[in-house]
């Protein structure tokens, strides 16, 4: 009896520390993390840099607790913000993606202008996104075009380049076995390449999201009606008691939805690659 009462004390004894060692990094880590920032805040002055107890404060109604609030304009709650956003980058990357991988795919199955090309994509994919937003507000005359854009124009470089390394990288086992089976362009494609080139291909998108999401926020700012970037400048305009705590949040919520498009990319493409092996 005594031996089979202590079999329960012992399972709860390592449920324990399973569940302890899974949480508490982030409960410690997150925590200094505040702390330090309250300390910093303390020092600076809240009016320099607010800590967390006064961004939760100044910001908790509207921009928490209504985050879908709509007074009309561009007076609008984080959430509306950030699915503008989100519109603007979903065309831009999209476009990217399509155009990317298509121009990637070509460089990477032509040596000629894979190796021709290269230093023009070399020297454009240097070109910091801003630069663009000029070029492209002369040429399209429209602010929220010219955000597209800017999207498209930076996140399209690591996916061409990460697409044509993917198609140089094939396994020589593998073109070997291609050509003894004489497969056709169009099958040498589908079952060698797609599937070999999958890792690679979305090892770029998920570089690209990443440069999307920093390009609409930044050119969002220099000039777009509405959007997170337009906030957060709106915000510094304004120069209101609260519009440092509103700078702080909104950028909270940045780097919150950067992560989850980061994870939702790398998550979609493990799943293209177990379906491509």
């Amino acid at each position: 009896m005594a031996l089979s009462a202590a079999v329960p004390h012992q399972r709860s004894r390592r449920i324990t520390p399973i569940w302890v060692s899974r949480v508490s990094p982030y409960l410690i880590c997150i925590g200094a993390f505040l702390v330090l920032w309250q300390l910093l805040s303390l020092i600076l002055g809240v009016a320099r840099l607010p800590g967390p107890i006064n961004v939760v404060v100044d910001t908790w109604d509207p921009y928490i607790i209504h985050p879908f609030f709509d007074d009309g304009g561009t007076s609008k709650g984080l959430a509306w913000q950030i699915l503008i956003s989100l519109q603007r980058v979903a065309m831009g990357y999209g476009l990217a993606a399509v155009v990317g991988i298509t121009i990637g795919g070509l460089l990477g199955m032509s040596r000629f202008l894979g190796k021709g090309f290269d230093p023009v994509i070399q020297v454009l994919r240097t070109v910091p996104p801003l630069a663009w937003f000029p070029i492209a507000l002369m040429v399209f005359q429209d602010s929220t075009v010219s955000a597209v854009f800017v999207i498209f124009i930076t996140a399209i470089w690591p996916i061409i380049i990460n697409t044509a390394i993917g198609i140089r990288e094939i396994p020589e086992d593998y073109i070997n076995v291609a050509r003894v089976l004489k497969l056709r362009k169009g099958a040498y494609i589908r079952d060698i390449v797609i599937p070999a080139t999958v890792p690679f291909v979305f090892a770029g998108l998920r570089i690209a999201v990443g440069l999307a999401w920093l390009a609409i926020v930044a050119a969002e700012m220099l000039k777009a009606d509405g959007g997170i970037g337009y906030f957060i400048w709106d915000a510094y305009n304004s120069g209101g008691d609260g519009s440092s705590s509103e700078i702080v949040l909104a950028i909270i919520y940045v780097g919150l939805v950067g992560l989850l498009l980061d994870r939702l990319v790398a998550f979609a493409g493990r799943k293209l690659s177990k379906g491509a092996a």
